[in-house]
């Protein structure tokens, strides 16, 4: 039997059965692609598709002698799911596709993604990245977040959902594109040097101390 992330898969909760959940990028998928994902859970008999909190398309319900075949077919890489590590970059439309959007967050969230999707990290890692202040990536519970006001970034961080939910705190605003991925760079390793397994940021956070955290973040910007 696999395990939760060998081979890029999940158990399902009959024990017997497994998703696999290609990466998709912020949730932007071509046309084509979302075709060839149809056509290889048809083709495998995958009961359902499942669009996932993390804007990925799961194949749940397959078999464990199907799960290399299936991959083959894909030709996608495998979307970080499970594990000690940044496991999403979650991103809304922005001013590429929505009217409400200031900042435009895909490009952004793109950058972000393609440089730490799967990083191994002290725990699990999510990132959002919302256009406006309405948040329709869910920032303000993100470890790190951004949202666009109109004098740039505005950057989150600390917050996670879970049993025990907590909000996201403000670190620094009006940021550009660049100071952004700078900042995130800088936050990241951080957090990597000084978290503990399985501590999220916001626990670290609160250990140190909420302005010293931002002292060790922003003093050099």
């Amino acid at each position: 039997m696999l395990n939760d992330g060998d081979k890029g898969v999940i158990i399902q909760r009959d024990k017997k059965t497994y998703a696999v959940a290609p990466h998709i990028p912020c949730g932007v998928i071509s046309p084509a692609t979302l075709r060839k994902i149809a056509d290889v859970a048809e083709k495998y008999n995958a009961p359902a598709l499942k669009l996932t909190s993390a804007a990925r398309i799961a194949i749940v319900g397959i078999k464990e002698e199907d799960v290399d075949k299936i991959w083959e077919e894909l030709g996608m890489s495998k979307g970080a799911a499970v594990g000690l590590c940044v496991r999403s970059v979650k991103a809304c439309p922005g001013t590429t596709f929505c009217k409400r959007g200031i900042k435009d967050s895909l490009p952004l969230g793109m950058k972000l993604d393609e440089k730490y999707h799967g990083m191994q990290l002290p725990s699990k890692f999510k990132i959002g990245v919302s256009g406006c202040p309405n948040q329709c990536a869910e920032t303000c519970i993100k470890d790190l977040g951004f949202v666009g006001l109109p004098g740039g970034w505005q950057v989150l961080v600390g917050g996670n959902g879970g049993a025990l939910p907590r909000l996201s705190k403000e670190l620094v605003r009006n940021l550009s594109d660049e100071e952004a991925l700078a900042i995130a760079d800088r936050i990241i390793e951080f957090y990597r040097k000084n978290g503990r397994p399985h501590v999220r940021i916001g626990a670290l956070i609160d250990k140190i101390g909420f302005d010293e955290f931002k002292k060790a973040l922003t003093d050099k910007m």
